[in-house]
């Protein structure tokens, strides 16, 4: 999955059926599929606005994001 959502992001216009077809014959579910296809879009259209605003990361970022990896989102 996570190819296909490179390939998707990198050049959309070389996605094929075979692409697709490869998901399926992996075991992915169309609903897997969807799922991953909108959280990357999402991910994108955040990514491209922060690039085109010149989004600064807050100095404080980098401690929480390593204490999320550490953690996880439990409290």
């Amino acid at each position: 999955m996570l190819g296909y959502l490179e390939k998707l992001t990198l050049s959309p216009e070389a996605i094929q059926s075979a692409d697709v077809a490869a998901l399926k014959a992996a075991g992915i579910s169309k609903q897997a599929m969807l799922e991953a296809m909108y959280v990357c879009a999402l991910f994108n259209i955040i990514d491209r606005l922060a690039d085109a605003l010149n989004f600064a990361i807050p100095p404080n970022f980098t401690g929480g994001a390593k204490t999320l990896l550490k953690r996880g989102y439990k409290t």
